[in-house]
């Protein structure tokens, strides 16, 4: 049973560009089922309410999402959806989601994660969380560290330093360094060594610890959440939010607070965790048929030689193929995409096309 001062904070803001056109501004990936039948934000919520009950999960959203949120997690409690004006990276997230906490519970632990990630071993995840959750009572800021399975370089990586006792057996370590997406020559120097770890953007930290660490590493921001805390259970709740968040820096918590401070732990995991960044990856994480095609959507295909390829389709229209190898095609009620798979990290250059172009109805 997990510290009853534990809550779990879900960070459910982003847009999801490289998986277009499925993900849209009005359906972000995190609200779609694509790895089965619930939507990702729902395997969130799932995987971890077995240790942290649903009236301490936090969902931190943008307006316009709100009512997905509360249809998709129909019992989580109202007051705890938090609305964010608009996105202003991580740091103001979690910084928001710290100060209505703190007025909540003062000895508050939050853990902090995106719902938009994909992990096979939920059971070990809840295990390392609380192993953070032990570290965090020490003053640490902790992340998980995901075990690298390849030398990725669109990941950023951790390296270790020395071994901090008193996890029952799950071990953690001070970060050395953060190190930011490398080549391929250097991830691979990084896997070798075996003292690095993709960056998942999971964290555990007391809620007094992340306040003070804003306050010293992001003063405009503290100060502007002191303005949003003062005012949060008052009729200015909104005007309060709204005004300071037309004053926040956009920043992550990587570079705003974990790059700067002293005081911070790493939990190696291997939880078979994948961002889903792209419909590549996506397709590697799901079933094949025997031609190793993925076949994903409600609607009907037909392909002839073709394999090794993700084929998604809304029933719309029959989707027909001869001789793809290698290939994505996402058939949407609007918008078409083909590409191989090696390029399927360019998707979000069609979006940042289709927004220079003005083509707002396929966003």
């Amino acid at each position: 049973m997990t510290d009853r001062h534990l809550y779990a904070v879900i960070m459910a803001g982003g847009i999801g560009s490289r998986l277009w056109p499925r993900s849209r501004k009005a359906t972000p990936k995190q609200f779609l089922d694509l790895l089965g039948p619930r939507t990702m934000l729902q395997d969130t919520v799932e995987r971890i309410t077995p240790s942290i009950p649903m009236e301490r999960v936090l969902i931190v959203v943008g307006q316009e999402h709100t009512e997905t949120v509360r249809s998709q997690v129909p019992d989580l409690p109202v007051d705890n959806i938090l609305v964010e004006p608009g996105p202003r990276g991580t740091a103001p997230c979690a910084g928001l989601a710290a100060v209505v906490l703190a007025g909540r519970d003062a000895e508050a632990t939050m853990a902090v994660f995106p719902a938009d990630h994909r992990i096979a071993d939920a059971a070990g995840f809840r295990k390392a969380i609380t192993a953070a959750d032990r570290i965090a009572q020490d003053g640490y800021l902790v992340t998980l560290g995901i075990a690298p399975a390849y030398p990725h370089t669109g990941y950023g990586y951790i390296q270790r330093g020395d071994l901090l006792q008193g996890t029952d057996a799950v071990p953690a370590y001070r970060v050395r360094r953060f190190a930011e997406k490398p080549d391929a020559e250097t991830a691979q120097e990084f896997v070798r060594t075996g003292k690095y770890y993709w960056n998942g953007g999971i964290f555990v930290w007391k809620v007094a610890t992340i306040l003070a660490a804003i306050g010293t590493h992001l003063p405009k921001l503290a100060t502007e959440l002191q303005a949003v805390a003062a005012a949060w259970e008052t009729p200015r709740r909104g005007e309060a939010l709204a005004s300071a968040w037309s004053h926040v820096p956009r920043t992550t918590i990587d570079y705003g607070i974990m790059e700067k401070a002293a005081r911070i732990a790493v939990v190696p995991v291997d939880i078979g965790w994948d961002d889903v960044g792209n419909w590549a990856t996506l397709s590697r994480l799901l079933e094949a048929n025997e031609q190793t095609n993925v076949l994903h959507g409600s609607g009907r295909s037909l392909l002839l030689d073709t394999k090794g390829s993700y084929i998604y389709s809304s029933g719309r229209k029959l989707v027909t193929t001869i001789g793809l190898e290698g290939f994505v095609v996402i058939d949407t009620p609007d918008a078409l995409l083909i590409c191989p798979k090696e390029h399927a990290e360019e998707v979000r250059d069609i979006v940042n096309r289709l927004k220079e172009e003005g083509l707002e109805e396929y966003l």
